[in-house]
């Protein structure tokens, strides 16, 4: 065989190893994004379906019609508009608060030398490693002596004060993202006058939007999905999107009882309790959806350098 016809062998070989990679990755990535996509369209496939759709057994995605009347009734179970105004309150009020203090925090930690300072950093750690029960039992106890419990301020407090919701790992963001802010600017800017807070202000805090976008988008979705939390500090008086899911399915029967002897199939109802899912998700979709584009061209806007 001659040399040419070897190489031309060889190329083919490695062609087809290429290919058979490729195909891999790709069924992998396939494999995985159906496992994260699954629980979507089974969401949206079923809240668009009625009650003879959901006990026709040769129904499975696809509905007959499009059913609306499911979200009518998610949205009367779950008091939607009253909700979504008490959970927009709930969860942007301690997301800004906490973003912007947690700046503050990373910021100190990464400019300023102290005693003691290493230890803080290590403390303010130490809040993210420890699970939240360890701390929510004496926090309760706390708020019931300052008479917080029951009011937004259990957790516009703590979030005031960088200690939100996963407020360390916000710390962090801001601490690693202001190492790598050049300290020339802020050099420059002492020389002209500047005082520490207006450098702060002026120079730092508008290069840093991307940290405080992601920052912001991600205390937002955990305030917004938190029950526990918002169920032991807020009580009765305030509720959530989330925590009405949760009750849900009590509720929802207690509106439509089932007559006795009579299969209504209204009792409790999987179509009305995706469609109520959907809703609660919905206001973080759109976020999500505007904010992205506004990311990445902050992002790009930027552009800072580490020294």
């Amino acid at each position: 065989m001659s040399k040419t016809n070897k190489y031309e062998l060889l190329l083919i070989k490695k062609r087809a190893v290429n290919s058979v990679q490729l195909a891999s990755t790709y069924f992998l990535l396939l494999l995985i994004g159906f496992v994260f996509v699954y629980p979507v369209i089974y969401m949206l496939s079923y809240s668009f379906m009625d009650v003879s759709d959901l006990v026709n057994p040769l129904v499975k995605w696809i509905p007959t019609k499009l059913y609306t009347g499911n979200f009518k009734d998610a949205a009367k179970v779950l008091d939607y508009a009253n909700v979504l105004i008490q959970t927009i309150i709930v969860s942007v009020v301690p997301s800004v608060l906490q973003t912007f203090s947690a700046s503050l925090v990373g910021y100190g930690f990464s400019r300023f030398k102290f005693p003691g300072k290493n230890i803080l950093l290590a403390i303010a750690i130490a809040t993210f490693i420890l699970p939240p029960q360890v701390t929510m039992i004496p926090q309760f106890l706390m708020f019931k002596d300052l008479n917080l419990l029951g009011t937004i301020w259990s957790l516009v407090l703590p979030a005031t004060f960088a200690q939100g919701i996963r407020s360390a790992i916000f710390i962090l963001i801001f601490y690693q993202f202001f190492n790598m802010f050049p300290k020339s600017l802020e050099e420059a800017a002492k020389i002209d006058g500047a005082s520490t807070f207006t450098v702060f202000y002026k120079v730092v805090a508008p290069s840093a939007v991307p940290a405080y976008l992601i920052s912001f988008l991600f205390s937002l979705v955990w305030y917004w999905n938190d029950t526990v939390i918002t169920a032991l500090y807020l009580g009765e008086k305030w509720t959530t999107l989330p925590l009405q899911l949760q009750r849900f399915e009590d509720t929802f029967r207690r509106i439509y009882q089932a007559t006795p002897g009579v299969a209504t199939g209204r009792t409790i109802n999987e179509a009305v309790v995706m469609a109520g899912t959907l809703l609660s998700i919905v206001p973080l979709l759109l976020i999500y959806f505007f904010a992205q584009d506004w990311f990445v061209e902050s992002i790009d806007r930027t552009g800072i350098t580490g020294e």
